[in-house]
């Protein structure tokens, strides 16, 4: 069954591929509503192409034993299951083709997997980490994630920061990891498009920053308050949080937001606005809904294209 819907998903993609380039977008409205509620300090959040949510709660950031959870909700049915915890610090999450879930746990200095959409086993996919803080998981390339690092937030390599965006790829069994980027002061979070180029938000920086498979660190998007979560759909379009009024809403004059912007174009519809503190976002294939944690309301949001 897994296999056979995998081979759906694959041929899916393909054809995605094929003509999107011959797609016509335009700038739509969302439709918002609560999805799920009551929620501990909802951090991180990732959608997979089975109809999977995963996130994470954070009540007792840097405490092991504590509260602290990683979720999976189906979309379809609205039922959850605690996949771990006790974890002191997971914070972001990703997925692959192939079932797996990922989360970098920021304490503990690691990246951890669960195979079988949370059903399977918990292994450690990377270890010995400076705090881990982005993640993403490229759907075309296997046993491949990248990851942020954020020992030094704020601070730049002009001043002693040591925060990276890293690249770490399996082959034979070993672990290898490249640094794509170095000195920036808060590469909070990663998101990587189809054809394997990299983006991060810097927080600090207000910026959106890019690379593709073998070319220099170029500027995407500069001027953004505090940009924190990423995600980017098959047309290559950005979704990311902005942040720069954490825990105050917008009747109480919180400038926090909900964006979409597509690089093409250079077009930026704002999907949301007025939350607390969206502090990550995920966005499904296509991009027709959107999906954040508000950490201050405990909820997750949906949503979705009219």
């Amino acid at each position: 069954m897994f296999f056979s819907r995998l081979g759906r998903v694959s041929a899916l993609l393909l054809f995605s591929v094929i003509f999107i380039s011959a797609t016509s977008l335009s700038a739509q409205t969302y439709e918002k509503e609560v999805l799920i509620d009551g929620l501990a300090a909802p951090t991180g959040i990732t959608v997979d192409l089975y109809g999977n949510l995963f996130y994470t709660e954070v009540p007792s950031p840097g405490e092991a034993g504590a509260d602290n959870k990683v979720v999976r909700y189906k979309l379809r049915n609205g039922r959850k299951k605690v996949i771990s915890v006790g974890e002191p610090y997971p914070t972001n999450l990703a997925s692959d083709l192939s079932g797996n879930v990922y989360w970098s746990c920021q304490t503990a200095g690691v990246i951890l997997q669960a195979s079988r959409f949370g059903n399977g086993r918990i292994t450690m996919a990377a270890t010995g980490l400076d705090t881990p803080v982005g993640l993403d998981v490229p759907l075309l390339f296997r046993n491949t994630l990248l990851f942020t690092e954020v020992p030094t937030p704020g601070v730049n390599g002009a001043n002693g920061g040591e925060n990276q965006v890293n690249l770490m790829f399996q082959f034979f069994g070993r672990n290898f990891t490249f640094p794509l980027a170095e000195g920036e002061p808060e590469p909070v979070d990663v998101a990587v498009s189809l054809g394997g180029t990299a983006y991060w938000t810097c927080k600090t920086a207000g910026v959106i920053l890019m690379q593709a498979p073998g070319g220099e660190t170029t500027l995407v998007k500069s001027g953004i308050e505090s940009p924190v979560g990423l995600d980017i759909d098959i047309y290559g379009r950005l979704y990311w949080t902005e942040v720069p009024t954490p825990g105050v809403n917008g009747d109480n004059g919180g400038r926090n937001r909900v964006v979409r912007y597509n690089p093409r174009n250079d077009e930026t519809v704002v999907i949301s606005e007025g939350e607390p503190e969206p502090v990550d976002v995920a966005v499904d294939l296509f991009g027709r809904s959107v999906y954040w944690t508000c950490k201050t309301a405990g909820v997750i949001i949906k949503a979705t294209e009219n």
